[in-house]
């Protein structure tokens, strides 16, 4: 062997040391929901704007977009979901609702991390909202009523 020829076995790392695989990225999906605790908020839907952080390890492929999340289907889906949903009070109940959409229809999902807020919600401030981190695991917790985060 060459000096600077390293056997195969150097590159291939055990499955502690690899990365945490494909994350897609939505920034600002802007959408029209029924939101609020306040009196003046049942009035009609006001915009929530997301961040939304999407994990998973399988690999993509040209061939098709089964192990892919397809970041426009999931725009779509989370815009029509809220735009059709009765009233929520609270940010924080929406951030549980849409991981639990996102868990349900996009089987390759390891982990999610959501931001939402209403834009100019308060004056001074440039936006006010809530963070979810979940993993598939906290998701399956949440579903049989074990999840105590």
């Amino acid at each position: 062997m060459k000096p600077f020829e390293a056997p195969l076995a150097a590159y291939v790392r055990p499955s502690s040391l690899r990365g945490k695989g494909w994350r897609v990225f939505i920034d600002e999906l802007v959408v029209s929901t029924r939101i609020g605790i306040h009196a003046h908020e049942h009035l009609a839907p006001q915009p929530v704007v997301i961040d939304a952080s999407l994990a998973y390890r399988c690999e993509p492929s040209e061939e098709g977009s089964h192990a892919m999340i397809d970041y426009e289907r999931y725009c779509n889906r989370v815009s029509e979901f809220l735009s059709g949903k009765p009233h929520t009070r609270l940010l924080e109940t929406l951030a549980v609702e849409i991981a639990c959409l996102s868990f349900e229809e996009w089987p390759a999902l390891d982990a999610i991390t959501l931001a939402l807020y209403k834009p100019k919600i308060r004056e001074g401030t440039r936006r006010i909202g809530i963070e979810l981190e979940w993993t598939r695991g906290d998701f399956e917790a949440h579903r049989v009523g074990s999840f105590l985060g």
